[in-house]
């Protein structure tokens, strides 16, 4: 099966601590998967040689996870020379002023920006600790989705436990959903906190869902994968 015939609804986190383990793995995977996020930490590991040779000699599609957050300037600086890797997507934060300086860094690519909303891997007390407004994570969530849409952003990133309520959004018309903290039924929860199953996840709006330890940490990645994909199968 060639890359292009892969379903791509499905990104797998290449959140190992180097280009050399995340070549391996993604060999590992071979055919079974089309789509990598690179996150921040393996950015001093090699990660944007690794998102290139990915791209450019292997053909799969790139989820750079960067989740910028800076002023306008700055992140529309990074953002344009991030631009230049052909990437696929790209995480900035949220914020108005991020996604809509992160935009006009990507002008003339064909990289998606995506806005985070809140971390997966936050709950209530979570943002009560670092002085967040109060009121229910899934209206903030929310709230902020819209908000980046208005400013500009391709899609966001929420969990998939508020991919319903996103989709069901006027401004999210057209955009896209990708939804991190999704685990196959019976897989451990990790320092997820907010999850769904990934069938669950694309039946309530999510366009790809972002899979990491139930692959990486599986001792046949390859076959996990495909699970993965025969899970997302059935939500049609």
């Amino acid at each position: 099966m060639s890359p292009t015939q892969v379903d791509d609804r499905l990104i797998v986190a290449l959140d190992v601590p180097n280009a050399v383990s995340g070549l391996a793995l993604a060999e590992k995977l071979g055919d079974a998967v089309g789509f990598y996020k690179i996150g921040l930490g393996m950015l001093t590991g090699g990660g944007l040689a690794l998102a290139n040779e990915l791209k450019q000699e292997h053909g799969k599609r790139i989820f750079l996870d960067m989740k910028l957050f800076d002023i306008g300037a700055t992140v529309e600086s990074a953002v344009r020379g991030l631009s230049q890797f052909d990437l696929d997507f790209l995480t900035v934060h949220g914020d108005p002023h991020v996604v809509a300086a992160a935009k006009q860094g990507a002008a003339g690519s064909d990289m998606k920006i995506l806005g985070v909303t809140i971390l997966t891997s936050l709950d209530r007390a979570d943002l009560d600790a670092s002085l967040i407004v109060a009121g229910d994570l899934p209206e903030l969530v929310t709230t902020r989705a819209a908000r980046a849409f208005e400013a500009g952003a391709d899609g966001v990133i929420a969990s998939p436990q508020e991919a319903a309520l996103i989709r069901a959004l006027p401004e999210a018309a057209n955009k896209l959903i990708v939804t991190p903290g999704v685990r196959p039924a019976g897989a451990a929860l990790g320092d997820q906190k907010r999850v769904a199953t990934p069938a669950q996840a694309i039946a309530d709006g999510a366009n790809h869902v972002v899979v990491g330890r139930p692959i990486y940490q599986s001792d046949d990645p390859a076959q996990a994968a495909r699970d993965v994909l025969a899970e997302i199968a059935t939500a049609g």
